[in-house]
This record gives C-alpha cells, structure tokens and sequence, in this order.
C-alpha cells in the first residue's frame, strides 16, 4: 500500500472449549468444530497479507484454523485477570463479595488482584498498533483485545470501551489512516 494506511481485520478466536463462565487461562483451547463458519471468514480475509495472533491457545488454534500463519505478540493478548484467571465467576463473588461486585462498578480502571485493568491493556495494545506496518493486517485475538482497538480508534474512555459486544468467530474492520481512523464494521459473524 505505501499510503501510510493500516486495514484491521480483528477476528475474535472461536469459542473456548471449555466450561463458561470461567476466566480461561492462557492454555484453554478453542472449539473449532464450526466448520462453515471458518470457510466464510476465510473467504473474507486478503490473502497473502501480514497474520498477528496473541500467544493463547485459542488465538493460535483459531488462526491456523483459518490457514493463517501468524506472528506471536504479547501486546495482543487478552486482559490478565491474575489471582482471578482459572477461576469461575460465581465462585469469586461468593468468595470476595462486595470486593468483586465493586470490581465490575468501574471495571475499565480496576485492576484484579496480581492482574491488569482494561486501560492497561489499551496501552498494551497501542504500542501493538504501533509496530503494525502499512498495509492489511489480520489480527487473531481476543475480545478484550478489539474492544481496546476500538477505544484507541474512537477514542474512548476504557469504560465506554467495554460496551461492546464482540462474539466469538466476528470480523471487525478498522482502517488506521494517516492521521485518524476509521471504523468499517463491528462484531460481524
């Protein structure tokens, strides 16, 4: 391209397979039994374009999945819920209480136990964008991940932010211009 343009193509991994209502670890594998939804996000994707996964599991199964090979970056990868992560959300606010329902009040800015806020991770993933060259880029990840691109392109507060919905298996695409951006679709299946 040479236009000083980046085109995204975020595409949140499949579903974990595993038990929900979990926070997975890193090492949860993903379901990639949805084989005709693989062939139609494959057919939307350029080809022979720059492929970025974050190091979990189901980011690198779901890319491979999809006949990517991708490039392995940390900044990419998904919230770390530290003394949180493996652990079932009904059993954190039976455990913690009050502690855990005051997490979610303000949850763009709170920071688990030995883990990251949602802002954080916009950090984390801004200096990802920054190293993105121009041209097409499909990014595997999570959907923490494209709701912090979103907010660096919107240029929202990590709050607003996490109002997003963004399913497993969508397409969002994002064009990172010269100097603005521009948001081409959200959360497609």
């Amino acid at each position: 391209m040479g236009d000083g343009e980046t085109h995204l193509w975020l595409i949140r991994h499949a579903p974990v397979d595993g038990p929900r209502g979990v926070i997975h670890a890193p090492d949860a594998p993903a379901d990639l039994g949805d084989a005709a939804t693989f062939a139609a996000l494959r057919a939307r994707l350029p080809a022979d374009t720059l492929a970025v996964c974050s190091p979990a599991r189901r980011t690198r199964e779901t890319a491979v999945q999809l006949g990517l090979e991708a490039t392995e970056d940390a900044a990419f990868r998904e919230q770390d819920f530290g003394d949180w992560t493996g652990r079932r959300h009904s059993e954190l606010e039976a455990e913690l209480g009050a502690a855990y329902r005051d997490f979610w009040r303000s949850p763009g800015n709170n920071r688990p136990p030995g883990g990251e806020s949602f802002a954080d991770q916009i950090a984390r993933a801004s200096a990802g964008l920054a190293r993105l060259p121009d041209g097409n880029a499909v990014l595997v990840v999570h959907s923490g991940t494209i709701r912090a691109i979103l907010a660096i392109a919107l240029d929202l507060s990590p709050g607003t932010a996490l109002r997003f919905v963004i399913d497993p298996l969508s397409l969002t695409r994002i064009d990172r211009l010269q100097n603005a951006w521009r948001v081409v679709a959200v959360n497609q299946p």
